[in-house]
Order: structure tokens, then sequence, then C-alpha cells
């Protein structure tokens, strides 16, 4: 069973599909090459391929951006819109090192057929950024002073929503009953109330919602989806995910504006419904690190470990979440966590069994948080049969007492410690990963994935699906009902860690089980 990088390399090349399927313990010889056949055929799994979009036809749709802070111009280079800072910062970081390939992946990305229209910013050097950069003679923008002004304009056609949390789902309901197409960050609400109140406003709207979860896009989680369903892993008992970070800008602390202050900024429009307290640039640029604005842990990066799970095995939300965790790494007046615990109950789910029936059912979730130390660790799908690690490429051990393989185990075609399927989308590319922060987003399936061979960025696959659906028709990979999962199995995280204690889901009334005398909403939003 020994085998040596070179033959793994060799296994992994020359293969006639996209990216690399490979097994590691048969990749030399005449023999193994037999095992490796059958062990792929009995495995029966297939990469998957993109799903075709319709093109986006027609006059260019009118696009507005509420929000052009990091995420906002993030999402417009995703539509075509780089701003000449980036442009300019870009090139030079690629004439320093060829390598850098940001500027030509850019320039490279399919041209959507959209027309950035309006935007809308409460920081006016923020606005006018986006003016000087977009604007032009053929490309006339509008700056709104507000969200209902853009929406209510008649001139949008579609807003993207990057702004604080407990903005999202205002905006987006009024998009959605002006209808006004939306494409919304996550989480996808700031409370419980309006989860509901979002859905229903999507469910009476003729606009389609789009959640912001853009690993939906990558390649090896649709395949990861062909690997469960033909029951490569048996019952799935146990799964763990994490977030691992260890800087400043990890725990949001962002820079600050030197021209920021309250002549630049609307601090009044900027609270909103949040509660009102003298002008702080430290909450404007660093809101997350508070539960008035944004959601902590559970809200900003758990949900993108659950989101991509549940794309995964169609889970929906669990029935009991507890949750605990402190501020243990950066005491510097953050009211969020920043390190947390969480489990998630499935009792009921099953991802099916290889054992006699009845024995195995149910499945805990666990998603653990730290912005104090950076060592990575895997995403992990624990079952009968095997083991999967998913990130951007996805692995599969067989385990040593599974029932499904054990004739070929016992007849040491199989071995515990040796992967008997690899998918890796970017076999054979050079590694374009320049950091551990890049590294981190990558494995999560957040920035890229790779098709024929090709870097492709994840957000524009995401924002082409949703752009491609208002005009061409379709089902949205994560629309209102993936959106509802994601904002209550994080609020009832958020709720647990306050509350210090089990909180329980009842699906056949769609709400969480009430305690007595409690309001959940306000224990989400006060410290």
């Amino acid at each position: 069973m020994k085998w040596s990088r070179r033959d793994v390399i060799k296994g992994l090349g020359g293969l006639p599909i996209v990216g690399a399927v490979w097994w590691a313990g048969a990749v030399a010889g005449s023999e193994k090459g037999r095992k490796r056949s059958e062990i792929l055929e009995q495995l029966n799994i297939t990469p998957s391929l993109p799903s075709p979009v319709p093109a986006v036809t027609g006059d260019p749709i009118k696009i507005g951006i509420i929000g052009f802070g990091i995420r906002g111009q993030q999402l417009c280079r995703a539509l075509g819109y780089a701003t000449k800072a980036w442009l300019a910062d870009m090139a030079q970081l690629a004439q320093e090192n060829p390598k850098h390939t940001a500027l030509a992946d850019f320039k490279a990305q399919e041209k959507l057929n959209v027309r950035m229209a309006g935007v809308c910013d409460v920081f006016d050097v923020r606005a006018q950024m986006a003016l000087d950069s977009f604007e032009s003679d053929d490309n006339p923008i509008k700056r709104y002073r507000t969200y209902t002004e853009m929406i209510r304009s008649g001139e949008i056609d579609a807003v993207v929503i990057a702004t604080p949390d407990h903005w999202h789902a205002p905006m987006a309901i009024e998009a959605l009953n002006h209808n006004v197409h939306a494409y919304v960050e996550k989480p996808m609400t700031h409370t419980i109330s309006e989860t509901y109140a979002l859905r229903d406003a999507a469910r009476k709207s003729k606009a389609l919602l789009m959640v912001g979860h853009q690993h939906r896009q990558t390649l090896s989680f649709k395949t990861a989806q062909d690997i469960v369903q033909k029951g490569t892993l048996g019952h799935v008992s146990l799964i763990q995910t994490n977030t691992n970070r260890n800087d400043d800008n990890g725990a949001w602390n962002y820079d600050i504006h030197e021209q920021a202050n309250e002549g630049t900024i609307d601090w009044e429009q900027f609270l909103g419904n949040a509660p009102e307290v003298p002008f702080n640039k430290n909450h404007f640029f660093r809101w997350r690190k508070w539960w008035a604005y944004g959601s902590g842990l559970s809200g900003d990066l758990m949900t993108h470990d659950y989101d991509r799970l549940n794309c995964v095995l169609n889970m929906g939300i669990p029935n009991a979440v507890f949750a605990s965790g402190g501020i243990y790494t950066h005491n510097d007046g953050r009211n969020v966590p920043d390190v947390l615990n969480v489990n998630m109950e499935f009792p009921d789910f099953s991802t099916g069994s290889s054992q006699k029936k009845g024995k195995e059912k149910g499945m805990t979730f666990v998603y653990s948080a730290t912005l104090g130390n950076g060592f990575g660790r895997p995403t992990i799908l624990m079952g009968h049969d095997a083991t999967m690690e998913l990130g951007n490429r996805l692995t599969v051990w067989p385990d040593g007492r599974s029932t499904r393989y054990a004739d070929m185990l016992e007849a040491e075609k199989m071995h515990p410690r040796t992967p008997i399927y690899q998918y890796d989308p970017a076999a054979n590319m050079p590694d374009a990963i320049s950091s551990a922060t890049s590294q981190y987003f990558a494995d999560k399936g957040l920035m890229w994935t790779y098709i024929n061979g090709k870097k492709v960025d994840s957000t524009f696959l995401h924002m082409r699906e949703w752009l491609s659906a208002t005009r061409n028709g379709g089902t949205l990979s994560c629309g209102i009902d993936e959106g509802f999962d994601e904002a209550i199995a994080a609020h009832m995280a958020g709720v647990s860690f306050k509350l210090g204690r089990r909180i329980e889901w009842d699906p056949k009334t769609e709400t969480i089980i009430p305690i007595e005398g409690v309001d959940f909403d306000e224990v989400l939003l006060n410290r």
C-alpha cells in the first residue's frame, strides 16, 4: 500500500475529466490499476460540472449597490465594475510578482449584461469613489441618499445589499415590496421576526431574492452531494467545521478611514433601528463587533459553514442548538464573542445506512471558532463507512470498521489511512493562494472554483445565476427558503449563547419553542 508523491502526481495527471479523481493507493502497476478501477466502479461518483445558466439577454439590467464598503466593492467586481484604486493596486502587484493574477482574472471574467446605475452609501467618500470609478458619458450613475429613494425611483431593476446586518432585512423587504430584485449578503436577517417578515415579502413579490452564499457554486461541494446521496460515507453521525483566525483584520478591526467624520457620514441613517449612541467611528467601520449592528461569529461566519453543509446534506433547521464561548482574545470593547462553540442536533436526520435498519439515526453538527489562533482545521463529515474532508477539494477515507467496504478492507484493496477518492478541480493549476486568510476563504468555497481547469470567482457565478433567473426564470440555489434555514439556525445559536441554555425548534409549527418571559429578539439585540 506504499505510494510516493511522484506516483500521486502521475495519478492526478492525464485524467479525461474536469479536475482529477484518483485513488492514492492505486496509481502504479497493473494490479493496483485493477484495484483502482474496481473501487471507482463501486463508488460510482460523478465529478460535478457547473449547471448551465441561460445568458442575460435584452437590455442591460440596471443595478443599484447599497453599501460600498469592503464587501460591496467585491460584489461590484463580480459584476464587472472595479474601482480605479483597486485596478491600480492590482496592476502594481502584478508588476512586482507575475504570479499575482487578480487583475488578469478580473479582465478575463465573462461580461454580464448589467449597467451600474446607482449607488447608495452613508459615507460620502465611498459613494464618491463609486461615482468616480464607474461613471462615464456612456454610463451615468446616480447617487441616492437613501435606499428607499433608490428602490422607489423606478430607475433600478435590482439592488445589491452589502450593508451592516441590521439593514439587510429592511432593505430587502423594501425592494421586494416594490418588485425590485435583491441580492442580500449573509446573514439574511438580523432578528427572528425579520426572518418571517422577509419570507412573507419574498413569497408575495414578483421579484427574486438571492442570499450571498457563493460557496454553492463551488464544484467540490456539488460533487459532495453526489457522494452523500450514493451512500459512500454511510450514516453520518458527526460533522466538525471551524473558523480559525489570528489577526486584527480577521477579528473585524478594519481600517478607519482618515476622512471619516460627522460631516462625511450620515450617522443617523447608519444607526437605523439600532440604539441611539453618539457618533463613533469605531462602531461605523468595525460594526461586526457589536450585536446592535452585526451578528457575531454565529451570523457572520458560522452561517457560511452551516449553509455549505446544508447545500450538501439538505439537513434543514436543527431540532436543538446549544452555544457557548466568550470574549477571550480581543478585549477591545466589543460585545460579540471571539471564541464560540455551537452544537446543532438533528436527531431524526440520516444519510442512509449500510447496517441493520434502525441501528443508526441522528447527527450532531459542531461548529467551533476562535479569533486567536490560525491553525487550519478542516471540515470533516464522519460516517460509519467513510470520512470526507470537504474544502475546495474533497477527500474520502474508508473507515476501518466499515460495513460497506468490509470485503475490500479484508482483501487489502482498501486501507483506512489511504484515501479511496479525491476530487480536486484545481489539479495541475498553480497555487494562487497568497496568505493564510485567502486559504481560509478558499477552503470554504468563498473565493473561487475551477471550471475546465480555469479559476473562476465563486461570487461571479452566484451573481450570474441570480441575474439570469431574474431575466429567464429558474430556481435559485440560495433563495428565500435556504436563507430562512440559515437565518433561523444562526439566530438559535445567538440566543443560546446569550441565555446559556438549549434552544429548540418545532418543525411542525416552524417556530422556535418559546421560553416563558423571554423575547428572543430582545435577547439577540441586547448585550
